[in-house]
């Protein structure tokens, strides 16, 4: 079942991005804006979600999935091993569209890195995007809302 929400990109509505973290905490999928393109989510440690994500995109095993967090505490949830330069460059650049490929933390599922030893992971810079994971209280696994090789939904 589709549901479609209406949300001020600028000023999210509470309500509207409650309902959508009910569903993620259910094991449901959300597409939600970033400042660059829709993203399709899943709490990132809840497997069966996840790969709801692969079924809906039609999208190959062997491709992993960028990890969305709100905050820096968030990334020792995801990663380990954290460089001295990641730091650096988050300092910069977070939030914003810079992607860090990372030493993955043992939680993180093999789903979501397609088996790999590292995690993408990003800071989105997007009202919507930063409540939602902050409603989640989790990072969401997210690649972009479109079927596999085709355009990105740009926001």
């Amino acid at each position: 079942m589709t549901i479609v929400f209406k949300v001020n990109p600028l000023d999210p509505d509470l309500g509207v991005i409650t309902k959508a973290a009910e569903i993620l905490l259910s094991g449901g999928i959300v597409a939600f804006p970033t400042e660059t393109v829709y993203g399709l989510g899943a709490v990132v440690f809840y497997e069966d979600a996840v790969k709801k994500i692969f079924m809906a995109k039609m999208r190959p095993p062997d491709n992993p999935l960028i990890i969305h967090i709100n905050e820096i505490p968030m990334l020792n949830q995801v990663a380990t091993n954290i460089p001295d330069k990641a730091y650096k460059l988050i300092k910069v650049f977070w939030p914003g569209p810079l992607t860090l490929i990372l030493p993955k933390h043992p939680k993180v599922p093999k789903v979501v890195t397609a088996g790999l030893d590292t995690v993408a992971v990003r800071m989105p810079a997007h009202p919507v995007a930063l409540k939602l994971i902050e409603e989640v209280k989790a990072p969401i696994a997210a690649p972009s809302a479109n079927l596999a090789g085709r355009p990105s939904p740009t926001t």
